[in-house]
């Protein structure tokens, strides 16, 4: 029987948002009934723990409350963002502290039949903190040692936008070194597929340049078209994955009952104004 995981990412919760949580709390209740192996966050628990501790405590209660096995890894509005997009909210250590303090570890791995899940934190690979060098190398080591296991990869930001070979900095990606740094020790053991979020956007583009990047929509938010390019799909819900002992790897897009496909672009106050897109 194949060990199932639900994916679920980018669920800003806070008790100032209420149609945030009621999307999580309709999701919490398709997943007790369903009851996945394995429930794993791929970051953006929180609106706002960039900022504050409040809204990670509270995200900690909301999953701890699910009843079911849980491993999450930080986005940007939980640790803050990369450095080198300048923003006024980076990662840092104090932010990074506060993660730990409230949620725990912000990477794990995890060995299952077949299996090993490993989960890193993207917001410090763009980073000078110790925690990023230290992360690098147990990848490297959870990589050289997985033993024959088919390898399943989580990260909140994806690797790149369309390509591997992109040199843009942007907001939805890893930056191109870290990037590059990543693939380095995959080039030697390589990922089966690799699983994000913060895009808010559903793809699964099968095995392009050797890897199966498999994006999660968000369950809080959608962005709409006038504020975000479609790359992928604009539901709400999450992805479940099937993995196999033999190392076989299906997923799909899952959209429980009772989720409300909110437009942020709509709902101004709770993040800076966004700017049009250009056509």
């Amino acid at each position: 029987m194949a060990f199932r995981i639900a994916q679920i990412s980018d669920t800003h919760l806070s008790e100032r948002h209420p149609g945030f949580t009621a999307n999580f709390d309709a999701l919490a209740a398709h997943l007790r009934a369903d009851a996945p192996d394995l429930v794993v966050n791929t970051g953006d628990l929180s609106a706002h723990g960039e900022l504050a501790g409040d809204d990670l405590a509270f995200a900690r209660e909301k999953h701890e409350a699910l009843g079911l096995d849980w491993l999450a890894i930080p986005g940007n509005h939980d640790v803050g963002n990369d450095p080198a997009l300048g923003g006024p909210t980076p990662a840092d250590a104090a932010r990074l502290a506060r993660w730990h303090g409230i949620m725990g570890a912000d990477r794990f791995r995890r060995d299952l039949p077949g299996w090993r899940l490993i989960g890193l934190n993207t917001l410090i690979t763009g980073t000078d903190l110790p925690q990023n060098e230290e992360q690098f190398a147990f990848l490297e080591e959870a990589l050289a040692t997985a033993g024959g296991r088919a390898i399943g990869l989580f990260l909140h930001k994806p690797l790149c936008e369309e390509t591997i070979a992109e040199t843009e900095i942007t907001y939805w990606a890893v930056q191109p070194r870290p990037r590059r740094r990543i693939l380095e020790p995959l080039a030697r053991h390589p990922a089966t597929f690799i699983a994000s979020g913060h895009v808010h956007q559903w793809r699964d583009r099968g095995a392009p340049e050797g890897l199966r990047q498999v994006w999660a929509p968000a369950a809080a938010f959608i962005v709409g078209d006038a504020w975000q390019h479609r790359l992928g799909a604009k539901p709400v819900g999450y992805v479940e994955h099937l993995l196999h002992e033999d190392g076989r790897h299906e997923c799909r897009l899952v959209e429980p009952e009772g989720m409300r496909c909110h437009d942020l672009g709509l709902m101004p106050g709770i993040y800076p104004a966004m700017e049009p897109v250009v056509a």
